[in-house]
């Protein structure tokens, strides 16, 4: 059996009560269940111990996240919850170093994370329709969000050694929602889980 840990980045704070964020927790959790995966789940609103959740990192064989754009950062709680996090895991199943010797501190930057063999996919949830990534002219020129707006965070899970399962990208969830919308990409969604996960 295949330990998969979900974070559910999707934060309270503001005019934002992290619903749709905690409905993709709830479908990743049961499509996951059913193809016989162990799950642990973290909500990033709740209280946490950074040496427990750190303990969930070192478990795991794929951490999953899920989270919001804001600003065109991860939320200000889940990066918090990442610091403290990681630094919990100096040593201690995360990370060593940042992977260079003093002999020669040139080279090798990025080489010292301890989860080599595990796996991370991330999905985010945008305001911004697709079409502002995609179109010549609008505001991303053309740049995917993997590339773009998520190449730091993409940098930090290979830091640590991680691999890149691909992920998920859910556009225009403000302006444009309709349960329409929803279910559709709740149906491609699901298609993209059985592509990558198969039990």
């Amino acid at each position: 059996m295949k330990h998969i840990f979900i974070i559910n980045g999707g934060q309270h704070f503001a005019h934002s009560s992290g619903a749709f964020n905690a409905t993709l927790t709830r479908w990743t959790a049961e499509l996951l269940t059913e193809k016989g995966y162990s799950i642990r789940i973290t909500d990033i609103n709740d209280d946490f111990d950074p040496i427990a959740e750190a303990e969930h990192f070192k478990w795991a064989d794929t951490i999953i996240y899920h989270f919001p754009i804001w600003w065109f950062q991860v939320p200000n709680g889940l990066k918090r919850y990442i610091d403290e996090v990681f630094t919990a895991g100096h040593n201690n199943g995360i990370y060593a170093s940042d992977g260079r010797s003093r002999r020669n501190p040139a080279i090798n930057y990025g080489t010292g994370g301890l989860m080599h063999g595990k796996t991370y996919m991330v999905t985010s949830s945008w305001n911004a329709p697709d079409t502002a990534f995609t179109l010549p002219g609008e505001f991303f020129d053309q740049t995917p969000v993997d590339e773009g707006v998520l190449l730091g965070f993409h940098k930090m899970n290979q830091f640590t050694g991680m691999a890149r399962i691909p992920g998920f990208h859910f556009h225009d969830l403000e302006k444009n929602v309709t349960p329409e919308r929803i279910e559709n990409y709740r149906e491609q969604y699901i298609h993209h889980i059985n592509t990558h996960f198969h039990g």
